[in-house]
């Protein structure tokens, strides 16, 4: 069995706020989070703070973009679900 993990990385948005996004290609630079790719382990991370922690950033960081993410991924697991049935 193979577990999947995703890597998170934060950045820098226009307005000076740090963000978190998804580094499919997990070769963005800098500290990375690793994350498996369910919804719930994403919010435990949010709950927990824990990509402040991992990442090494002050404040609250703009998560929205690793949420539409998931949502994606959501998506496409109820899309083939539906299609194999």
């Amino acid at each position: 069995m193979t577990v999947e993990l995703l890597r998170m990385v934060a950045v820098s948005t226009e307005n000076g706020n740090g963000a978190v996004i998804v580094d499919r290609a997990a070769n963005q630079p800098g500290r990375g989070a690793w994350l498996h790719p369910a919804p719930e382990c994403l919010h435990a991370a949010i709950r927990r703070r824990a990509f402040v922690r991992a990442l090494r950033i002050s404040g609250s960081p703009d998560v929205s973009g690793v949420e539409e993410y998931f949502e994606g991924l959501e998506d496409q697991l109820n899309h083939s679900g539906q299609q194999n049935r």
